[in-house]
């Protein structure tokens, strides 16, 4: 019976409409998530933090998003290993039945009505005393700062135009619905502008009671609670969601600020790229070399060791991904067993972008491409690498989200938009001069608007690949750039391919069907072209 109680209140917490796909969660309906409690048994601040903990951050999860954004895009060319796995999505093959769609959609809503449930269930919670009641706030604002990143993570993909304030965003959540009431729960698209004044409350209201990250080290009571772990929400989080969501939308002086309150009050840089060699590890390229530098336990070099998660390096926000344990191995959406090319390899770099970061005296040369691999061969094997696994688990890191770099490539564009020309290359170059071991990159002059985000959108397709930038920077900067995808159309030799034009209505996804279908207050609301 306990099971079955259980079971009915994962069901309810999680379906948000009666149409709503759960993709990839149905296989968890039998699994007790820790965190999840009959909302009436939740009146003490360790259990709302708990909640927190196991319902909210256990169950984010960008990395479909992620992977859908590197196939369509020209990150990728099919590997050896692959059975034809989103050849479709490949190929442009995008309809309102897609899984990886639906799943973007559903996980996201997924997460969103969990912050709605635990601010519904903190009103029956009454602090003890003034530490617990400094403990309620943050646990609080550290859900209301997710809930924003998970509706900016919608308005990305589904919205037509983020510029537009009057175009169709997405639908918003309104309360908590269980039970029967899910099943007639109805919401229309609403304006982005709409949409946008809740990120922006939900955003203030985070950031009014989150301190910045000071420190990498967990705490020792509840890391929910402690503000200087990466992987939880503290105004470190709150602002990159800030300049993120300020960019895309086009205001570009809000951009530049919570970009730059992120670069001026966290207590780490960008991540450097010496040292390349020890006195024990042989020359680059060595067999010695190369067991030292893709160790996934021993990894000496910082950039590398931030990839392997064996140190926090650069990242201002990043999903754990334990060894065992929730959440998706990122691993496995490029290679089956491990990033080798006896890994089962389901997809290669993108010749192209392995052609831009195979640079000599960049870092990202070698810590992007296992050395298995062989360029030298026609059917260019580039071994995907950029996710090698952390001990104990060869397809399992830590899904990076926010990154110092994002912040320095955000504040190139504002700078573009300023017309300050000279303060964009110099952002630019701040990256490909930590990326770089030797040399020192020249910073580029830009003479006019166009080549300033041609650059920008070039260094942004080599730092950011496959962190789920590629597909959403080609909609935004492609045009303006000068640009286009830019895959290599001898790369694909399992399928035809070619590259998606430019303003095409692909670059947003479609309102998942079944969304529609349950939904009656959306019909009529699907993106055009579909």
């Amino acid at each position: 019976m306990k099971k079955n109680i259980i079971k009915a209140l994962f069901i309810s917490a999680t379906m948000l409409t009666g149409g709503l796909l759960m993709n990839s969660c149905n296989d968890s309906i039998d699994i007790v998530q820790d965190g999840e409690s009959y909302e009436n048994q939740i009146t003490t601040v360790t259990q709302l933090t708990t909640y927190l903990t196991g319902s909210v951050y256990n169950l984010l999860e960008p990395s479909n998003a992620n992977y859908l954004t590197a196939v369509i895009t020209d990150e990728l060319a099919p590997g050896i290993g692959s059975g034809g796995q989103e050849f479709q999505l490949h190929r442009f093959f995008i309809d309102s039945n897609d899984t990886y769609t639906a799943s973007i959609w559903s996980n996201n809503y997924l997460v969103i009505n969990r912050v709605n449930h635990i601010l519904k269930v903190a009103e029956q919670v009454k602090p003890a005393n003034a530490a617990e009641q400094t403990t309620y706030n943050k646990a609080l604002a550290q859900a209301r700062a997710i809930r924003a990143y998970c509706y900016l993570q919608l308005e990305t993909y589904f919205s037509t135009d983020m510029k537009n304030e009057n175009a169709l965003g997405v639908m918003w959540l309104e309360g908590a619905p269980v039970g029967a009431d899910i099943f007639s729960f109805s919401s229309p698209r609403i304006s982005n502008k709409a949409i946008y004044d809740r990120i922006t409350a939900d955003l203030d209201y985070a950031r009014g009671i989150l301190p910045y990250m000071k420190s990498d080290a967990p705490s020792t009571n509840n890391p929910a609670l402690n503000s200087d772990s990466r992987f939880y929400a503290s105004k470190d989080f709150v602002n990159a969601v800030a300049a993120r969501f300020n960019l895309y939308r086009g205001n570009y002086a809000l951009a530049k600020q919570y970009a730059q309150d992120v670069m001026s009050n966290v207590n780490f840089n960008l991540t450097v790229a010496t040292p390349m060699t020890t006195s024990t590890s042989g020359a680059i390229g060595s067999s010695s070399w190369n067991t030292a530098w893709y160790s996934t336990s021993g990894a000496f070099n910082p950039y590398r060791q931030m990839w392997g998660d064996l140190n926090r390096g650069e990242i201002i926000f990043a999903l754990n991904r334990l060894p065992t344990g929730a959440g998706a191995a990122i691993g496995t959406y490029y290679n089956t067993n491990s990033s080798s090319i006896t890994g089962a390899v389901m997809w290669f770099w993108g010749k192209n972008l392995y052609n831009a970061f195979n640079v000599n005296g960049d870092v990202r040369k070698y810590a992007y491409l296992d050395p298995s691999s062989n360029p030298y061969l026609a059917d260019n094997y580039f071994v995907i690498d950029k996710f090698p696994g952390k001990p104990g688990a060869a397809t399992r890191n830590d899904v990076k989200v926010f990154r110092l770099s994002e912040m320095q490539f955000i504040l190139a564009e504002a700078a573009v938009e300023e017309g300050n020309f000279a303060q964009a290359a110099t952002y630019v170059n701040n990256v490909r001069t930590a990326r770089a071991y030797s040399g020192t990159p020249v910073t580029p002059a830009y003479a006019n608007k166009q080549a300033a985000y041609a650059d920008i959108l070039k260094e942004r397709r080599v730092e950011l690949a496959l962190e789920g930038h590629r597909y959403i920077d080609l909609k935004r900067l492609a045009t303006t750039a000068g640009v286009t995808m830019d895959r290599d159309l001898t790369a694909d030799d399992y399928i035809p391919t070619s590259n998606l034009p430019n303003n095409s209505y692909k670059y947003t996804l479609p309102i998942p069907l079944a969304e529609l279908t349950g939904n009656p207050a959306m019909a009529g609301q699907q993106n055009p072209g579909y």
